[in-house]
């Protein structure tokens, strides 16, 4: 037992200005209102201006969660980035992050496990702070989709948007902090979400509109049953593993793929829709983000309590799971 906890000391987060709405997709594709709504209960997309490079979102983000933490960039050790829409592939998004808030002491490395990286940033991080090998790590979620959505495609266009949500994790009191992580990958599963980057084979080719080859492409049906039956048996793991039932958790954050996903994953845990977060009528899909800027949402808004127990749980391209289970100590 270490005489320390590894919990979050600060949240931020960074929504672009530019809104997508569902009324501007009905101009763009073949699609209503109605119909999005009650497929995925999304409303409204938040996007990058043309030219603006993905990582600007994750600096803000970085600086807040900083600030919100009580320390300075110079107190960071390390920083992850979480995404699957870098600027380059070097330098990195961490190290362009690095770069702009000016964290000198910090070792930095982007983190790829899709919507699910920041679950497992979380469980990666932990280990470093555990053993004594850094004290603070910055994580940052930082994802710019509309660069890789085909905006011909109605089945996915209607889904993604533009975001960045960090925490700052440290010691805490050991009464609180991560109590559980669990992560799991399933590539034999991987061919149902996919985004192309330097191999384009002529299978991945023939899913995608002509001039739009490095997009995301998604197989909808298998995706959601993976989606669902993942989910809810991530949240048991770590649950049961923590000794504690379904009642004992005051809040779960799911990554905000689709409503009708994260309904069918609370349904089958009999968990209260109250007890459910989420954003994304006013987000859309923003990958790994999507559970830091709820975080930083719910905290910011008093509704999440010192003491509360939480369960943040993603899936994602890969295909990836993963799942942690936090007693919040701030």
């Amino acid at each position: 037992m270490h005489e320390f906890g590894v919990g979050i000391l600060g949240t931020g987060m960074y929504l672009p200005e530019k809104l997508l709405t569902n009324s501007d997709l009905e101009k763009m594709v073949n699609t209503t209102d109605e119909w999005i709504v009650k497929r995925t209960g999304m409303k409204v997309r938040h996007l990058l201006e043309e030219g603006v490079p993905t990582y600007t979102m994750g600096v803000e983000a970085a600086k807040l969660a900083i600030r919100d933490a009580g320390l300075s960039p110079a107190d960071i050790d390390l920083i992850i980035a979480t995404t699957v829409t870098p600027d380059y592939l070097t330098p990195s998004v961490s190290c362009l992050i690095q770069k702009h808030i000016q964290a000198e002491n910090a070792a930095a490395f982007d983190l790829n496990a899709a919507c699910t990286g920041f679950v497992y940033a979380m469980t990666t991080a932990r280990q470093f702070i555990q053993t004594g090998f850094y004290r603070n790590v910055l994580i940052v979620s930082n994802e710019g989709l509309s660069h890789v959505t085909d905006w011909e495609n109605r089945n996915t266009c209607i889904l993604f948007g533009d975001a960045a949500g960090a925490v700052v994790l440290g010691r805490v009191d050991q009464q609180y902090g991560i109590r559980e992580n669990y992560i799991a990958s399933f590539g034999n599963l991987g061919h149902s979400l996919t985004l192309p980057c330097f191999y384009l084979p002529e299978e991945e080719r023939q899913k995608r509109t002509l001039g739009r080859e490095r997009s995301i492409w998604q197989d909808g049906s298998e995706v959601f049953s993976f989606a669902v039956r993942a989910m809810t048996d991530a949240t048991r793991r770590v649950v049961e593993a923590a000794g504690k039932t379904i009642d004992d958790v005051d809040l779960v954050f799911p990554h905000q793929a689709n409503l009708r996903i994260i309904s069918g994953a609370a349904k089958r845990l009999h968990l209260n829709e109250e007890k459910v977060a989420v954003i994304l009528q006013e987000t859309g899909n923003i990958s790994s983000a999507s559970i830091p800027v709820a975080l930083d949402m719910y905290s910011k808004n008093d509704r999440i309590k010192k003491g509360d127990t939480l369960v943040m749980v993603a899936f994602g391209g890969g295909l990836t799971v993963g799942s942690c289970l936090m007693l919040w100590g701030k």
